[in-house]
């Protein structure tokens, strides 16, 4: 069954052609467009590697890279083929390229549909990382001394003051980790004593957060101890007053961050997607009307065009099918070797 089945007199091949040249120049810019796009977001999740546990939200802008650069070549040859679309006697060179050409192509594109479903659907592995990550930023706070976390209290700092966020889940994370230095603690205070004394696992923990948790849009001077202690402070109420250091937590703030990015970015590959596609639809069609003129004294003839020849199904496996028998030789190629290695191994050797 004949799929898109359109009829192209002379006039309507030679718009196609011209039009499909502007579309596929477009479609170029695109593909620049898409690896740029894989870029901004790669730096901006370099920039947090340290809070994220692991690299798997990486797939996302890699496959936006890789499909930036296939698209730039997919879409020179593209207008290659379209200049050579306007005289019949040049078009013929292309016949045995475009097979492969459409094979690859259609494989890019579907790839960069994958791209965006998966912009929208790595939420729960992004959050899941950072949910690790900044707790063991949170843990490894204090050990400004150690290699490896020098920075860690640095990074964690900013990170609070730029998505003004505090702790893991909320600024009483703090709570449960004791992120002051044993270097900047006085064993000799009574108070440093009896709060280590009163721990199992003998941490300094206080309620208390960093500088960096602080509100400055707080009218109130900060308050970032002693946060559960309604007598250490005037006019204060731990339980309803709206405190003065920022109450949403950092993996909320970077998860939101994240995902706008994502889905921004991922809203835009989509219309690329939409144009990649129809630069391939369009070819496709030019393609079949111009082989109809092929060996033909008058090339001003009108022609029948086409998406595809058979159906969808029948046209998938016309495309596997070489690769399957590829894969099934190269398996049978190697039982075979193993077979003739486990019986020469097996042979006594001649006395």
């Amino acid at each position: 069954m004949v799929v898109m089945k359109m009829k192209f007199p002379f006039e309507k091949r030679v718009k196609l052609a011209q039009g499909l040249w502007l579309l596929s120049w477009c479609a170029t810019v695109a593909g620049a467009t898409t690896f740029t796009l894989g870029c901004i977001l790669k730096t901006e999740l370099r920039r947090r590697a340290e809070v994220m546990d692991n690299q798997d939200i990486h797939i996302v802008p890699n496959t936006l890279m890789i499909v930036g650069l296939a698209s730039l070549g997919i879409n020179y040859f593209a207008s290659k083929i379209c200049q050579d679309a306007l005289d019949a006697g040049r078009f013929p060179r292309w016949k045995n390229f475009l097979k492969p050409y459409f094979a690859i192509s259609c494989f890019f594109t579907v790839l960069m549909l994958l791209a965006v479903i998966m912009s929208y659907a790595m939420k729960g592995s992004l959050e899941s990382s950072l949910k690790v990550g900044l707790r063991n930023g949170i843990r490894f706070y204090k050990d400004t001394d150690t290699p490896g976390r020098c920075f860690q209290k640095q990074n964690i700092d900013r990170l609070q003051m730029e998505f003004q966020c505090c702790g893991n889940n909320d600024f009483r994370d703090w709570f449960e980790v004791q992120w002051i230095s044993n270097r900047y603690l006085d064993f000799s205070s009574k108070e440093v004593k009896d709060r280590i004394k009163s721990n199992v696992d003998g941490r300094y923990l206080l309620d208390g957060v960093p500088f960096s948790c602080c509100n400055p849009s707080s009218p109130r001077p900060c308050i970032q101890y002693q946060l559960t202690n309604n007598s250490a402070h005037y006019n204060y109420d731990y339980q309803t007053e709206e405190l003065n250091i920022y109450l949403r937590g950092c993996r909320e703030a970077l998860v939101n961050y994240y995902m706008g990015l994502m889905n921004t970015i991922g809203a835009g590959v989509l219309s690329i997607f939409l144009l990649q596609g129809s630069v391939l639809v369009s070819l496709r069609l030019l393609q079949t009307a111009m082989e109809a003129v092929a060996g033909k004294e008058n090339t001003e003839i009108e022609t029948e065009g086409y998406l595809l020849e058979k159906g969808v199904k029948d046209t998938i496996m016309e495309y596997l099918d070489p690769v399957l028998k590829f894969l099934l030789l190269k398996n049978q190629v190697e039982e075979g070797t193993a077979a003739a290695t486990s019986t020469t191994a097996a042979t006594p050797a001649p006395t």
